[in-house]
């Protein structure tokens, strides 16, 4: 059987209580899963064969398959060599098994740059979302930085208790849905965010729709991010890409969930935000800071956050009017012709005063009356020859001559 990421827990982990026991404590579950199951596959070994290597605590056994793995020409590219190696160093750390942080040493190549967003290409991911959970996702991860693999933890009860009413509602998630789980050096992270007025109006019109779906309402600990169908169960990490790959390729807009997380950072970096306080947002270790988490330096924090919501909001920007092609060519004819009048009549263009005619003496006028007419071209030839001249074309077509000396 081809194992995917919809099918290799069911049809491969479950099989093997070490496993099943290392998945339970990851966020990310069907992808690892994927990942050790490759591995294991190129090693001919199962995940039981794979610890038994690290039986005899002193051997070596495990650190050079992974070394070997690294170094083997494969078809694989270096992403899935990424993902695997780690896997593989995730499953005997959660396993209680030390290996060597060296070994099977592997970098993470960029490949392409990162998406360039703008207001103008979020506003068409937004107008072109098929229901209200996922037109209020596009503004939520654009306005808090909250990562992809938290999502599918966040319950309603991790926004402040009268978030519907507040200007910029604050969002406080504890260590355990956070990256690394509150444990080691992530112990006591905590993320601070906030949401924009458009995103507070996207989550409470979403709230309302979610309610009359599932026929209640929703409780303090009811997970925000569910399902569409019934039985209206947590969405999953996998799910929530899809349905934003899916509305990307729909729309033509690149983009991904941990684009929003970028698109937050640059706004906060634009408007000088300390570098603490940008961590706290982001939902990463503080350093040398004692309390970020008080509640003055959360009503600080929301103040600074303030100055970026003009940069982090998009749905009400107007889109730059696309010029049909008759249109232009029209536009396109009529400059011609105007460029056509200034040069048969001697008009010259300086650049710091505009259009005028090269002249000297122009303080005489002959009739105080009529020093100056516009007129249109048929009427040229007749005031030229008596005496009038050409002082500058208007956009509408017509022409300003002067009797002027």
């Amino acid at each position: 059987m081809n194992m995917t990421e919809s099918n290799i827990i069911e049809q491969w982990a479950s099989k093997y209580p070490e496993v099943v026991s290392w998945l339970a404590k990851l966020q990310v579950k069907e992808l690892n899963a994927l990942s050790l199951y490759h591995f294991c596959q190129w090693a001919n070994k199962n995940p039981t064969e794979l610890l038994a290597l690290k039986s005899n605590p002193a051997s070596l056994e495990i650190e050079k398959l992974l070394d070997a793995y690294v170094a083997a020409k494969l078809s694989d590219t270096n992403a899935l060599r990424f993902w695997r190696v780690n896997a593989v160093k995730s499953f005997f750390k959660y396993s209680y098994v030390s290996i060597a942080k060296a070994a099977g040493n592997i970098q993470l190549v960029k490949t392409k740059d990162y998406n360039r967003l703008s207001k103008e290409g979020l506003k068409r991911l937004w107008d072109n979302t098929y229901n209200l959970r996922d037109r209020a996702l596009i503004t939520f991860v654009c306005s808090t930085a909250i990562a992809k693999e938290t999502l599918g933890s966040i319950c309603w009860k991790h926004l402040q208790d009268d978030w519907e009413t507040v200007e910029l509602p604050s969002i406080n998630l504890p260590p355990e849905i956070l990256k690394g789980h509150g444990r080691g050096k992530y112990a006591g992270v905590r993320q601070i965010t906030f949401l924009t007025p458009e995103s507070k109006r996207d989550l409470v019109n979403y709230k309302v729709w979610l309610e009359q779906k599932i026929g209640r309402k929703v409780t303090a600990d009811d997970h925000i991010w569910l399902e569409t169908m019934r039985p209206y169960r947590p969405v999953s990490y996998d799910a929530l890409g899809f349905a934003i790959w899916q509305l990307s390729k729909r729309t033509g807009v690149p983009f991904s969930l941990h684009d929003g997380r970028r698109w937050v950072t640059t706004a906060l970096e634009q408007v000088a935000i300390s570098q603490n306080w940008a961590r706290v947002l982001r939902g990463r270790k503080v350093a040398g800071a004692e309390s970020p988490y008080s509640r003055p330096n959360i009503e600080a924090l929301r103040a600074k956050f303030k100055e970026a919501v003009g940069l982090l909001e998009f749905t009400t920007v107007t889109a730059t009017p696309t010029v049909p092609k008759e249109v232009a060519d029209k536009l396109a004819a009529l400059e011609q012709e105007q460029t056509e009048l200034k040069r048969r009549y001697g008009i010259m263009r300086e650049r710091t005063k505009g259009w005028k005619q090269v002249a000297k003496n122009r303080n005489v006028c002959k009739d105080s009356k009529n020093c100056q007419r516009i007129v249109s071209e048929d009427e040229l030839p007749t005031l030229l020859s008596g005496g009038w001249r050409v002082v500058t074309c208007l956009s509408s077509g017509k022409v300003v001559v002067s009797n002027e000396t």
